[in-house]
């Protein structure tokens, strides 16, 4: 069962002419996707284990997506079968008077994952290319340069043993404002509803403008973008997962080999075993 993403690696990219959902006929019934999810997430679950291991390289999801997209969600349900100490998870709100200091890549560089973990990112660095431009903060002129310095800073952490995962939450418009009003409906979703998420709201056409740039700019075949259909939350978490699982199967991690030199202590253990 492999589950439709749009691969982005540096063509022109128009989000209204891909699908945020699934059509009919191409979602498998709720039985098949149980067991799916359940294979994957033992998959997941040993590749982890491996990857943990061997200590050899890291691996950094970067999940994007605008307002209600679920980002939280997919990083909660993808993980949550694997050793939680071998996950490092991150959000990034607005930033603060210290990381103001610093250049905009410096809060996010402190949060990579060393070697033999996984790292999540909630939001990213990519703000300082969204948000920014959509609210006019940075001249179009930084935003390019932008642009470079992070296809920059993601091959030089490829080149040094993070392999960076980046995945695109695409959602309707319409499946935002059923999430909002949700929020607002349901007394103990109140305190997910933020009311600046209504004036952000405003600015739709523009986000979506600046994720295209954000799609096409920053993609390559080593570094792609994935586009996931995430209208059904389901089915968002079970593509995520087929792409996680996928990615750490490429870097085939592995054991360390056996340590011959520890054979020497099994007869003194085993005499001890035969007392309890």
């Amino acid at each position: 069962m492999k589950l439709k993403t749009q691969l982005c690696t540096g063509e022109k990219i128009h989000l209204k002419q891909i699908e945020t959902d699934y059509r009919s006929g191409e979602r498998p019934d709720d039985k098949e996707i149980k067991a799916e999810k359940k294979k994957l997430g033992r998959k997941l679950e040993h590749l982890q284990e491996k990857l943990f291991a061997s200590g050899s390289r890291a691996v950094l999801f970067v999940f994007q997506g605008m307002d209600c997209s679920g980002k939280d969600g997919t990083i909660n349900h993808v993980f949550s079968e694997v050793n939680p100490q071998g996950v490092l998870t991150h959000s990034f709100k607005a930033p603060t008077d210290e990381e103001l200091n610093h250049d905009y890549l410096w809060r996010a560089h402190r949060y990579v994952p060393e070697r033999g973990y996984i790292g999540a990112f909630n939001r990213s660095y990519y703000e300082d290319v969204l948000i920014t431009r959509v609210h006019g903060t940075i001249k179009e002129s930084t935003a390019q340069k932008r642009f470079k310095q992070i296809n920059d800073f993601e091959r030089m952490l490829s080149e040094n043993g993070v392999t960076v995962v980046k995945i695109f939450l695409h959602i309707s418009k319409r499946f935002q404002l059923n999430k909002l009003i949700a929020r607002i409906e349901n007394p103990n979703k109140n305190w997910k509803f933020d009311p600046s998420d209504l004036a952000e709201r405003e600015h739709w056409d523009k986000y979506q403008t600046c994720y295209e740039d954000v799609l096409t700019e920053c993609a390559s075949k080593k570094i792609p973008w994935y586009v996931v259909p995430a209208d059904d939350r389901t089915m968002r978490d079970l593509a995520v997962l087929q792409i996680a699982v996928e990615t750490l199967e490429k870097l085939d991690p592995a054991f360390p080999p056996p340590v011959p030199e520890l054979q020497h202590l099994l007869p003194k253990l085993y005499e001890e075993q035969k007392k309890y």
